[in-house]
């Protein structure tokens, strides 16, 4: 006779097909009177490819509950930005901490010219061409931070056309 399986599967990978990209994992230590604990913790980036984007950490004893924790979260915090085509609409500074991060439109096929954690979130929004520069620290969490405010800040013309009330043509002169 056949034995049915009634335990549910381990862990199901579910395709909602966005992007996620694990940026750093960085081993936590706090001392207590046994000695010390060890814990984890992971910032990922969450994105659809079309301008949808999050980022948030997550905290566990092992790595893969960490990123788990994190990859959830940052669903959650998900917001859409502003792109024109395949670049940005316009040139912006994000901030964050003593980190900051310049993000200028490039031309078609330019490409993604940045660092490390901030190649990563323009990956995951969908941006395709674009000039990064990264000021102050190198921290990848400050960075990718900073990116992120950076592209909460962009605007299209027709946005800020609305904002003013005026039409487009009377914004661009």
């Amino acid at each position: 006779m056949a034995r049915e399986n009634n335990r549910a599967p381990r862990k199901q990978e579910e395709n909602d097909g966005l992007i996620k990209k694990l940026i750093a994992v960085n081993r936590v230590t706090k001392v207590v009177k046994g000695g010390r604990n060890m814990r984890f913790s992971a910032l990922v980036v969450v994105g659809d490819g079309a301008g949808k984007i999050g980022c948030a950490m997550g905290k566990a004893n092992e790595v893969p509950e960490a990123i788990d924790k994190a990859t959830a979260r940052a669903k959650k915090n998900m917001f859409a930005c502003s792109l024109l085509g395949t670049s940005i609409p316009h040139e912006v500074i994000g901030k964050f901490g003593r980190g900051s991060v310049l993000m200028m439109p490039a031309a078609e096929g330019t490409g993604v010219i940045a660092g490390g954690p901030v190649r990563a979130v323009m990956e995951a929004v969908g941006i395709k061409n674009i000039r990064t520069k990264s000021h102050g620290t190198n921290n990848p969490i400050n960075c990718v931070k900073a990116a992120i405010e950076g592209l909460k800040e962009l605007r299209t013309a027709e946005q800020i056309a609305e904002i003013r009330g005026k039409s487009v043509e009377e914004i661009n002169g």
